[in-house]
């Protein structure tokens, strides 16, 4: 049953600097890996960091494959859909990341091919252009939302994976992933008598009960950015963000565990 929608707008032009600009920040960062580092374990499994780099520009690259296919006549995939969209795929995005990694030992040349190909596509697609990608078909923009989270998400993977790497975040791309796990959150416990508070970037409300109207909302979830991206796809747990104090929690309607993660 697809989510009711709560819709938030995204700017075309910030979306694909966005996308953009994180991923320049991975390959600056992938270019300066050595051997070693790239034969690192991740927390994904049984993929190294190798893998899991070519696991991104796969990510990146899927924008411009789609761009390459027949348009289709309408969108049936909405972005709140995604999240829940993708776990059917799992087993085959794994398998391409496998072959990938081993087809292109060089992974300097396909991150600058696959730069190249996402300017050259982006710089041609008119924003309301409609993609036909593995779940369903939907338009240029949200396709290039879930990019920022593909990005996002695995550059954490990356910096948790390699002592010292510390690759920035750009901040429109970090902004777009944590509004749409957040959103995703409030589809999924559609609601008004939890807020869920993410500073700088996004309030939900959701929960079912006796929703707020004025003042202190009684039950009150507030964590920085990382960690509700961590929470939501599963990173980290509930507990353990409860015991190290990376989120506060207040009211008896303010136990998301249950409801985590949004995106595994």
């Amino acid at each position: 049953m697809p989510a009711k929608k709560r819709t938030r707008s995204h700017d075309p032009v910030k979306i694909r600097a966005a996308v953009s600009a994180q991923f320049g920040q991975v390959r600056r960062a992938v270019s300066t890996l050595t051997p070693e580092q790239l034969a690192l374990p991740t927390r994904l499994g049984e993929w190294t960091v190798r893998e899991l780099a070519a696991h991104i520009a796969m990510t990146v690259a899927a924008v411009s494959r789609a761009l390459e296919r027949a348009e289709p006549e309408k969108a049936d995939l909405a972005l709140l859909d995604y999240p829940s969209a993708t776990a059917p795929f799992a087993e085959a995005v794994a398998d391409g990341t496998r072959r990938l990694a081993a087809a292109h030992p060089d992974l300097d040349a396909l991150y600058a091919r696959t730069e190249d190909e996402l300017t050259e596509h982006l710089a041609a697609a008119p924003e309301s252009r409609l993609l036909d990608i593995r779940a369903g078909a939907m338009t240029l923009t949200d396709f290039l939302v879930t990019r920022t989270v593909e990005l996002v998400v695995h550059t954490d993977d990356l910096n948790a994976a390699v002592p010292g790497l510390e690759i920035p975040y750009d901040r429109q791309a970090l902004a777009a992933c944590t509004r749409l796990l957040a959103d995703a959150l409030a589809a999924k416990a559609p609601g008004g008598s939890t807020e869920v508070r993410i500073p700088p970037y996004a309030v939900v409300q959701c929960v079912e009960g006796p929703r707020h109207t004025r003042g202190t909302p009684p039950n009150v979830v507030e964590t920085d950015p990382l960690t509700w991206i961590r929470l939501a796809t599963g990173r980290m747990n509930w507990t353990e963000a409860l015991e190290r104090a990376k989120v506060s929690a207040s009211g008896e309607r303010a136990d998301l565990r249950e409801l985590l993660p949004i995106l595994s």
